[in-house]
């Protein structure tokens, strides 16, 4: 429980601090998204009131997956403060809450997968499936390219 009370702390950091640091996590959010709507809107064509339906629902997806990468953007600092002070109790800590975020986005991707092939077809909501998931293990792949492993600065 301690350590749950620590990882909230962090998380949540100076009022000065964190407000800057969510304008700048929203900041990359806005230049991300829209980068990232230009390469679904490539892969992805639907045509009529399937497009329409597509993108309200993408829209949708959109705002719960950027809650989501602010949580990631935030484990991730914790992680990089504290690497030098893990204990243990902290890095099962993280460890649980990185394994839950995972968890998180796949149920998040399966959820509007199911609202999309209802909306705007099948084929629209797989190349949705294929597309998040090409991503979101693109993201995964480069931090863990750019953080150390556990133990491995030591």
């Amino acid at each position: 429980m301690k350590n749950l009370l620590f990882l909230a702390l962090m998380l949540m950091g100076t009022s000065t601090f964190a407000q800057t640091y969510n304008e700048e996590i929203d900041m990359l959010q806005a230049m991300y998204g829209k980068q990232k709507k230009e390469i679904v809107a490539a892969f992805i064509n639907p045509q009529g009131a399937q497009a329409d339906a597509f993108w309200t629902i993408y829209d949708q997806y959109e705002a719960e997956r950027k809650l989501l990468g602010v949580q990631r953007i935030n484990l991730i600092g914790v992680y990089a403060e504290f690497y030098n002070n893990l204990d243990d109790g902290g890095t099962d800590v993280l460890v649980k809450e990185m394994l839950k975020l995972a968890k998180n986005n796949d149920a998040l991707i399966e959820k509007y997968y199911g609202k999309l092939k209802k909306k705007a077809g099948v084929k629209a909501a797989a190349q949705f499936v294929q597309i998040e998931s090409y991503l979101l293990s693109t993201i995964r792949a480069g931090i863990l390219e750019e953080i150390p492993f556990i133990g491995e600065l030591d």
